[in-house]
């Protein structure tokens, strides 16, 4: 899609000022090509750029915007928390009433503390369970994202037993070296690095439902094998739920798969899109934290008032609509259409979907771990996203990436966006 006048004018002054052009990677459109729109405002299930072209979203800031874009109840709440002071670096109720939430909408979350963002969420969940243990070996899955803290920047290396190695320039060897990567799904190679390192793992952290390499679902009895082994090894289990977390169920995917973590980091849907993270579970693990405990950890801007304002009203407003089952509706009217044109169109892309979050993988594979992601035909999904782009469905610009459904959509959305995407798939 060539962008209008007005975005391509942001775009090269955003190049003088900030690296690529761009706060955050994804957005710079390297995956598919071609340079970023910028938008100026949004509203249920579509947005519309500084150029004044609207888009049905299925992007949804990246996950929080469960209720559709700028929801009266949530606009209402950061207006009226707003009026009170934006930081206070002070207790305020908002804290409270936000971690009461997420301890009885969570049952494994005993405690909670609040941070502001995913990453602060993962880096501390981390950090907590080393001190907790004693211990400093890290485990985390090739294709999981946990943020961009050192620990966790790290690529798998040949095998079960080798050690990781940075994925990212100005990551320590030292850091990757106390990181072990493995294959999601694989419980041979899981076992052989417990048989041999597992008194040294503080922790074993994953995305139940990993969201960052495109939509990969664990298969049956695999994250029941996560708690058995770290169980048995004494080792701390996080569950990363800063995508799931409240998107598919009160409870996240361990309500769904009926297995209870050890620590839970949680981000995205409880800010109402502005930016908060948390982190919390078993009330012996949370209590080392400081003040209470050895192991410290603080920010200024943890609890901010307006937007855990945000993420309340938003938490209310999605139980107050029984939120979970009109999307899983929506989500099935969505899976259906998908199936339908890949059908008519004899083509074998896999597509998954748990509720409200789906991928279409460009491949004839099944998709169970990041290897078998990356056997998907970007070329094909490059076009494919340019033209669905080009007649107003904005998909997230990387095959590697899970797609949001929210509210806000309806079937008249869900039937256009069959419309183009049939479109863009006959011009394969």
């Amino acid at each position: 899609m060539s962008n209008g006048p007005i975005s391509t004018k942001l775009f090269d002054l955003a190049k003088l000022y900030i690296p690529g052009g761009v706060n955050s990677p994804v957005r710079a459109f390297r995956n598919v090509g071609g340079d970023p729109f910028f938008v100026r405002r949004a509203k249920g299930s579509r947005i519309w750029d500084v150029d004044g072209r609207e888009m049905i979203d299925f992007v949804g800031t990246w996950g929080p915007a469960i209720l559709g874009h700028a929801p009266r109840p949530v606009i209402e709440a950061i207006h009226n928390a707003a009026k009170e002071g934006v930081s206070f670096g002070i207790p305020n109720p908002y804290e409270v009433e936000m971690a009461r939430t997420i301890c009885e909408w969570v049952p494994s979350i005993q405690k909670v503390r609040m941070v502001s963002s995913g990453t602060e969420a993962t880096m501390s969940a981390i950090r907590l369970a080393r001190g907790f243990t004693g211990r400093d070996r890290l485990v985390k899955f090739d294709g999981c994202y946990h943020g961009h803290s050192d620990s966790l920047l790290v690529a798998a290396g040949s095998g079960a037993l080798t050690h990781g190695h940075p994925d990212s320039a100005g990551v320590p060897r030292a850091f990757a070296e106390l990181t072990s990567v493995l294959p999601f799904n694989d419980e041979a190679a899981l076992e052989e690095l417990f048989e041999k390192k597992g008194h040294e793992i503080a922790a074993l952290i994953v995305e139940p439902y990993p969201a960052n390499a495109g939509l990969i679902l664990p298969k049956p009895g695999f994250l029941q094998k996560l708690r058995d082994i770290t169980m048995k090894y004494g080792t701390v289990l996080i569950f990363d739920e800063v995508m799931t977390g409240f998107r598919l169920a009160k409870g996240g995917v361990q309500e769904l798969e009926g297995i209870t973590p050890d620590l839970t980091c949680l981000g995205k849907v409880i800010g109402g899109g502005l930016p908060v993270g948390a982190f919390g579970g078993r009330a012996d693990i949370m209590d080392y934290l400081a003040p209470l405990g050895p192991v410290y950890q603080a920010g200024t801007l943890s609890g901010n008032p307006v937007a855990l304002a945000a993420g309340l009203a938003q938490l209310h407003e999605l139980d107050k609509q029984q939120g979970y089952k009109h999307l899983e509706a929506i989500g099935q009217v969505m899976e259906d259409a998908v199936l339908d044109v890949l059908k008519k169109k004899g083509l074998g892309y896999r597509w998954y979907r748990k509720g409200s979050m789906f991928c279409l993988f460009f491949t004839e594979k099944e998709v169970h771990n990041l290897q078998d992601a990356k056997t998907s035909d970007l070329a094909a999904f490059r076009k494919f996203f340019h033209h669905c782009l080009e007649h107003g469905v904005y998909f997230a610009p990387s095959q590697f990436e899970t797609g949001f459904i929210s509210l806000a959509h309806d079937e008249a959305d869900m039937a256009r966006t069959a419309e183009v995407a049939a479109e863009a798939l006959s011009t394969l």
